[in-house]
C-alpha cells in the first residue's frame, strides 16, 4: 500500500470524505490494481500488435482529408510486420526522443543536486522567501516553461519536489503541481513558443482548402494565451492546496534537511552565480544580435531557430557549469575523478526510467507504425461531423473528442496534422475563424496531458515520485493529477465560453468569426 493510500485511510477515519475524494480513492484503487508500469506498457504493446493484425484482416481504412491518401492498418504480426518489429526494436529505443532529452538534462540537474548546489540555493533564496509566493512562483515558471518545449517537463517536477520537501510540504504535491501545470498549460504563455508556428502551419493548410489566400499568424491565439496565464495559476494553486495536499496528508518519508549555510557553501554559491552570469552573457551574444549564430539564418527568428533546437544542451550547460563552479568553490570537487563520481551518482537512479523507456518506446513506435492512431483520429472526426451539432455544443464536442484522442496520441503537432484538415475548413464553412478552431484544439490538447501515460514524461514523473514513495503506483499518481485535469477543463471551457460570447479577438487580427 502506498504512503498516499495509508494517509487517505487515516484521514478517512478522522473525517468524512467528500464525494470527490471518494471518487479519487476509487481511481487510485483501480489504478493501483494495474500491473507495474513496465508490465502494463508491455501489455499495451502486445494489444497494439494484436489489434494491428485484427483490423488489418478486417480491411479497416480511412481517407486522409489533407492528402486524400487512403490509410490502412498495417499488420505487425504477418511476415513483413514481424520483420519490422524485430529489426526496429533497437532503433525505437535509441530514437525515443525523451530518452536522450532526459538523460542529457539530468546530467546537469543531477550534478547540481549531487554537489549540493540545489540545496544551498534553496536554503539561501527560495526557503527564505515568504511561503505564500513559493507555489505561485513554481506554477508561473511551469506555465512559462512550456515555451522550452519538453525540457521543462523533465527539469521542473523534481526541483519542485525538492523545494516542497525542504519547506515541510509533501514533495509529491510539488511535483504534481509542476508537472500538471507545465504539461496542461499549453494554451497559456506570455511569449510565442516554437509550438505556435508549428500549429499555425497546419491551421493554414486546413484553411487553404476553403480559402487559398488565407495566411495563418503564429500569434493568432496570443491574447487568449496571455489571459489564460494569469487565470490558470490560481486554479492550479487551489487544486494543490485544497485537494492534492489534503489528499496526500503529512509526508513522513526522507526529508530535505535544512542546515545552516557554511562559508564553503557561500563561496561555492558565489562562484556558481558568477559562472551562470558569464554563461548567460555568452548565450545572449549568440542570440540577441540580428545576425547571431543561434538565430534563424534566413529570417533572424528565434522562435524557429538553432537556439530552440539546442535548448536541451543549453539547459544542460546551464546546470552543469554552475554546478561545477559550485563544487570547486565549496571544495566538494577537488579532482576530475570527483566530477566523474558525482555524475555517476546523479545518473545511478535513472536505471528504472531507462527500462521503462525501452518498453514505452516500443509501444509508441508500434502504435505509429500500425496506423491505428490516425485512423482513430479521422474516424472520430467523421463521427463528430455526422452528429450535426452547431455553435458552442459543436465546439465543445470537438474539444471533448480531441481531448480523448490526446489520451492515445500525445503529440500536439501529430494530432493537429490529422484534425486540422477536417475541422478548420468545416468550421470555416459555418463562419468560424481558423483561430477559434485552433484555440479549441489547444484547450483539448492541454486538459488531458497530465493524465495520459502516452505522454512519455508521465513515466519520468512516476520514476521521480518513487524517490519519495517507493510503493507509489500508476493509480496513485493519476489520482493526484486527475484533479488538475478536471479543474483545467472547467477553467478552459468557462474562459472559452466567455470569450465566445463577448466576441473578443483571440490574437492580433484574429477574431472568432470570419
Amino acid at each position: 500500500m502506498s504512503q498516499l493510500a495509508e494517509n487517505v485511510a487515516e484521514i478517512g477515519h478522522e473525517k468524512k470524505q467528500s464525494f470527490f475524494q471518494k471518487f479519487l480513492d476509487q481511481v487510485e484503487k483501480a489504478g493501483n490494481k494495474l500491473p507495474d508500469p513496465v508490465t502494463l506498457f508491455a501489455i499495451f504493446t502486445l494489444m497494439i500488435l494484436v489489434a494491428s493484425s485484427i483490423f488489418s484482416l478486417l480491411g479497416t481504412t480511412v481517407v486522409n482529408p489533407a492528402t486524400k491518401e487512403t490509410i490502412q492498418v498495417v499488420n505487425l504480426l504477418n511476415g513483413e510486420g514481424i520483420r519490422t518489429v524485430l529489426t526496429s526494436l533497437v532503433g525505437n529505443f535509441t530514437g525515443f526522443p525523451p530518452l536522450g532529452l532526459v538523460l542529457v538534462v539530468m546530467l546537469g540537474v543531477g550534478l547540481a543536486e549531487s554537489t549540493g548546489l540545489v540545496s544551498t540555493f534553496m536554503r539561501t533564496t527560495i526557503l527564505n522567501a515568504p511561503v505564500k509566493i513559493i507555489l505561485p512562483t513554481i506554477l508561473f515558471i511551469a506555465v512559462m516553461g512550456n515555451a522550452a518545449a519538453d525540457a521543462a517537463q523533465v527539469v521542473l517536477p523534481p526541483i519542485a519536489a525538492m523545494i516542497f520537501a525542504a519547506i515541510g510540504r509533501h514533495p509529491i504535491a510539488g511535483m504534481a503541481a509542476a508537472y500538471a501545470t507545465v504539461s496542461g498549460a499549453f494554451s497559456a504563455n506570455l511569449i510565442i513558443s516554437m509550438l505556435d508556428p508549428l500549429l499555425a502551419g497546419f491551421t493554414q493548410a486546413g484553411a487553404n482548402i476553403i480559402d487559398p489566400n488565407y495566411v495563418a499568424n503564429p500569434a493568432m491565439n496570443y491574447y487568449f494565451m496571455v489571459v489564460s496565464t494569469f487565470v490558470i495559476i490560481p486554479v492550479a494553486m487551489f487544486v494543490t492546496t485544497k485537494i492534492v495536499e489534503p489528499r496526500l496528508g503529512l509526508y513522513t518519508g526522507p526529508a530535505e534537511v535544512v542546515e545552516k549555510v557554511s562559508n564553503e557553501e557561500k563561496r561555492g554559491l558565489k562562484w556558481a552565480t558568477v559562472s551562470l552570469i558569464a554563461y548567460a552573457a555568452i548565450i545572449c551574444v549568440m542570440t540577441l544580435p540580428e545576425n547571431a549564430i543561434l538565430r534563424n539564418q534566413e529570417n533572424g527568428s528565434l522562435i524557429v531557430s538553432p537556439f530552440m533546437s539546442a535548448i536541451v544542451p543549453i539547459m544542460l550547460f546551464g546546470f552543469f557549469i554552475p554546478a561545477l563552479a559550485y563544487g570547486i568553490g565549496a571544495r566538494v570537487i577537488k579532482t576530475d575523478k570527483d566530477v566523474a563520481d558525482h555524475l555517476g551518482k546523479a545518473m545511478a537512479g535513472m536505471g528504472g526510467y531507462i527500462v521503462l523507456a525501452f518498453i514505452a518506446a516500443q509501444m509508441i513506435a508500434f502504435f505509429s507504425k500500425s496506423n491505428l492512431g490516425p485512423i482513430i483520429a479521422i474516424k472520430g472526426a467523421e463521427f463528430l461531423r455526422s452528429i450535426g451539432f452547431e455553435g458552442l455544443p459543436m465546439l465543445h464536442g470537438f474539444i471533448l473528442m480531441a481531448a480523448i484522442i490526446n489520451l492515445l496520441i500525445a503529440s500536439a503537432s501529430a494530432k493537429w496534422a490529422l484534425l486540422a484538415p477536417v475541422f478548420v475548413p468545416m468550421f470555416m464553412l459555418l463562419g468560424y475563424s481558423p483561430a477559434l478552431t485552433q484555440a479549441a484544439y489547444r484547450i483539448a490538447d492541454s486538459i488531458t496531458n497530465p493524465i495520459t501515460p502516452m505522454l512519455a514524461y508521465f513515466a519520468i514523473v512516476l520514476t521521480f515520485a518513487k524517490k519519495y514513495d517507493k510503493s507509489i503506483g500508476m493509480g496513485t499518481l493519476i489520482s493526484v493529477l486527475l484533479p488538475y485535469s478536471i479543474a483545467f477543463a472547467i477553467f478552459w471551457i468557462i474562459l472559452f465560453v466567455v470569450w465566445y460570447y463577448l466576441g473578443l479577438p483571440l490574437g492580433p487580427g484574429a477574431f472568432i468569426r470570419l
